[in-house]
């Protein structure tokens, strides 16, 4: 986990394009990975996105 900055969800983490770190702002997204209705209520997933603020 990166280092936490000041702005809400900024953390400093190392960023693999440019193998440097840099602020990243960070959330988690609930993704439905089914694509059949009846069954995307089951399919849900939270998942951690990052993107670079450089």
């Amino acid at each position: 986990m990166g280092v936490k900055d000041h702005r809400a969800n900024a953390f400093i983490e190392r960023f693999e394009t440019c193998n440097q770190e840099t602020l990243h702002d960070v959330s988690i997204e609930i993704k439905t990975e089914s694509k059949k209705r009846e069954n995307a209520k089951f399919s849900r997933e939270p998942y951690r996105t990052t993107q670079c603020l450089i």
